[in-house]
Parts: C-alpha cells; structure tokens; sequence
C-alpha cells in the first residue's frame, strides 16, 4: 500500500498514536503510514476480526511490531470510557489522536445511549474520547488532535431544536450537521488548548472510497456507484490526515480547517464563536463530562 508520506521512515520514532474507525479506508492507510514512519500505532476498531486482520497486514507492510488493536462500539458512551481507561492504564504517552470514525446511516437509528445514530457517533465520540484523554495528551505535549470531517459540513447549520432529526430525517443533512459539529468542535478545543502545547486541526479529505454507508439497499448501491465514478483512493484520502498527524510542518498549527494538505477556508456557520460554545455545553451535557 502506497501512503505517499513525503518523509523519512524513523520521522515518528518513539511516537504514539491513536487511530479511529482505523480497519479500513482512511484510517486503515494512515495506521499503515504512521507504523511506517516508526510510530506506535493503537487501531480502534468495533470488529476483533477486521482488526486483527489489519495489525497483521500493517505488521506484513511495514515490519512494525509496535501495533494493538483495541476494540470499541464508538456510538456507546460506555464503550469509548472504557477504551478510554484501557488507553490510559496502558499507554505511557499520546502524540497523536485521530478521529475518524463515522458512517451515513441510511435510516433513523438511535444509539444504546438513546442518541440519534449519526449524532452519538460522527459527533459525540470525537467530543467524549477526546476530552477524556486530554491529560494524557496534555502530559505528553507537543501532541495533536486531528478530526476528519468533510467539505460537506458547508451550507448547513445546526438546529440546536433538533439535533438528533426528530420527525423527518434527512441522512445526508444529519451527515453534514455531524461534520459541521466535527470542525465547531475542533476550533472549540483548539481555543480550549492554547499554551498547552496540544494542537487541534480538522481536514476534508475528499469524496473517498470507503464504507462509509452503513447499509445495503437502493441507496448504498448509488453511493458505491458514484464512488467508483467519481471518488478517489483511500490512499489519496488519507494524505491530508497523515500530514496533520506527521508533518513538522504544522507542530504549532492549531484551529485550522485543511484540504489537500494546505490550509482552507470553512463556512461561515462553522467559525460561528457562540455557535462552538454553545455546541461545547450542550456536548457536555449528552456526554455527562459537566
């Protein structure tokens, strides 16, 4: 596999990092990129299965012995504190986490929690994780965050009357509230973090080849159609999470939004400073941090 990292391959010797929704698509190429440039790489994965198959993959391409796999149902408050506490009875430093779980669910589901499906995991587990391995990730600073959310986030805006899409719902508007929510929450935390030495950075990585519908049916196929068609390699995908993860280049960059690996301009709504905070409480409230 090809991660196109423009970087010499000890360049995160001694370096670890925490990948999410990392078995396939973009977060399986920037765990085989990452362990490649000598970092040690947890995958977070909700399969044993898919994720033993990738360690031993990346283990094959790369020659590196310093994989885990940890499993975990991110759409499950439980189940991301408990992988939370695995991270922080076992992990000595974090240098990097990344964000990158979600999906489109074709229908209205609710998580275990009782939380709009999209909602609890595009959204919630990116907040929950994050703050509570912020200790960590303070302790072991320089550190970064890196969110991927999408392009698509531009021209929506939250509802906050309706964030879970009670009554009618619209997969693909809840997908772009859950990525505007991705980078108001990114810039939150950067603003949250400055003079600690962790970095919060957000990126789109481009219409990319994944699975990132949840389900078979009409609409799967026309999304896998137009995939094929139109979208790019996850290897392709992944170049800009792996630069905001890697690069020296961005070791202060903190509260950018990137695309291609240069920085660029998100919507107005999603720069919104009230906006941010308000989303910051009302997180807190669904996640019980307050």
């Amino acid at each position: 596999m090809n991660s196109q990292v423009d970087q010499d391959n000890s360049s995160m010797a001694g370096k670890t990092c925490i990948i999410t929704g990392a078995t396939s698509g973009i977060g399986r190429v920037a765990a085989e990129a990452l362990a490649g440039l000598g970092a040690r790489v947890t995958l977070v994965g909700r399969s044993d299965e898919k994720g033993a198959l990738a360690v031993r993959q990346i283990q094959d391409a790369t020659g590196s012995n310093n994989l885990e796999f940890m499993r975990a149902d991110l759409s499950s408050q439980r189940e991301i504190r408990g992988l939370a506490d695995r991270i922080l009875q076992t992990v000595e430093r974090l240098d990097v986490l990344v964000n990158n779980a979600g999906s489109i669910f074709v229908n209205r589901q609710e998580s275990v929690d009782g939380i709009e499906m999209t909602w609890a995991l595009n959204h919630l587990s990116y907040f929950l994780l994050t703050n509570l391995l912020i200790p960590l990730l303070s302790k072991s600073a320089p550190a970064r965050v890196v969110n991927v959310a999408s392009s698509a986030h531009k021209g929506v805006s939250l509802d906050f009357n309706n964030l879970q899409a009670n009554g009618r719902y619209r997969l693909f508007h809840q997908y772009q509230c859950s990525k505007l929510a991705n980078i108001l929450f990114t810039y939150e935390l950067a603003r949250r973090l400055d003079g600690t030495g962790v970095t919060a950075n957000t990126l789109h990585p481009g219409f990319v080849q994944t699975n990132i519908v949840n389900k078979e049916g009409f609409f799967g196929a026309l999304f896998r159609l137009g995939a094929r068609i139109a979208a790019i390699p996850p290897e392709e995908g992944a170049r800009t999470t792996i630069y905001l993860a890697s690069s020296p280049e961005v070791t202060k960059v903190t509260g950018q939004y990137f695309y291609k690996r240069k920085p660029a301009v998100s919507s107005p709504q999603s720069q919104d400073i009230p906006t941010a905070e308000r989303l910051w409480k009302l997180s807190e409230n669904m996640t019980a941090l307050l």
